[in-house]
């Protein structure tokens, strides 16, 4: 995985995913598309290896036995959605963290086994969930840049050399009730991974067969103005501080300025009013 960023602007967080890899799409079929996910601890003994690390089989775990080893997992299989299109939570699918239009989904998991989207589990569905993602995919390869439709599937030739761009963002807290949703706060640091799928040699990919950005949980510090990912003793960080900064400066020069012409107006007692009927 070539690059990964993080930003917060203090009410909801983003992730930028770049990825090199020649063009590879099969509509309707998402193991012979590319494929990527984000995952969060939420409980403390959660652990990055076999996605929470709850010895339960499938047929026995539950809220109870493997509290404390839930995981949250946002999944993206691209086969069904379109490039700069975005997918994730919609009015539809309320209730659930599922996406039956572009499968960006909530997901959260005790173990490689019992992994369920938001709102089911193994207790049956508590219809109070909702998919708190949001997300979209584009690839270097693409030309079109006024927008593609469904039928413009495959959208480019596949073998196409170039890079692959994911970004993804959702709130910093949700309205979870179930430890199924990672809460991030400013001045804290979560632990966070990745994954990429992708067809090597035009074959599907199966669901171990991933790669991923490191061998166990990367800190993502919360910082005020920005976020940070941190990992192999190597820090990523966002470069995106200074236009946050210089976004802050338009603002207040935006707010002055509109102080003032409001001030020359009010100012100015003799400006002529025309009546709406004399025009």
């Amino acid at each position: 995985m070539r690059k990964k960023r993080a930003l917060h602007d203090g009410k909801d967080v983003f992730f930028l995913l770049q990825v090199d890899g020649e063009y590879a799409y099969s509509k309707g079929n998402s193991n012979k598309c590319p494929s990527v996910a984000l995952m969060f601890q939420i409980g403390e003994n959660a652990t990055y290896h076999n996605m929470g690390g709850c010895k339960e089989s499938p047929g026995s775990c539950t809220n109870k036995n493997c509290r404390g080893h839930e995981v949250d997992i946002m999944h993206f299989s691209i086969g069904t959605a379109i490039p700069g299109r975005l997918y994730g939570g919609n009015l539809v699918d309320a209730g659930t963290g599922t996406d039956r239009f572009g499968h960006l989904v909530d997901v959260y998991s005790w173990n490689p086994h019992c992994r369920y989207l938001d709102g089911l589990g193994p207790s049956g569905t508590n219809n109070t969930a909702q998919n708190d993602w949001k997300g979209a995919w584009w690839h270097s390869s693409l030309n079109v840049h006024s927008g593609f439709v469904d039928e413009d599937s495959p959208y480019a030739s596949n073998g196409k050399k170039g890079t692959y761009y994911f970004e993804f963002s959702r709130p910093l807290r949700t309205m979870d009730w179930f430890q199924q949703d990672a809460q991030f706060k400013i001045g804290d640091t979560s632990k966070f991974s990745a994954a990429f799928w992708y067809p090597v040699d035009g074959k599907p990919w199966h669901g171990s067969g991933h790669y991923t950005v490191s061998c166990d949980w990367l800190p993502l510090n919360f910082i005020s103005g920005g976020s940070t990912l941190t990992g192999s003793g190597t820090a990523t960080t966002s470069s995106w501080d200074a236009a946050v900064a210089f976004s802050l400066l338009l603002s207040v020069v935006a707010f002055c300025l509109s102080v003032f012409v409001g001030y020359r107006v009010s100012m100015r007692r003799d400006t002529p009013y025309t009546e709406m009927s004399h025009l």
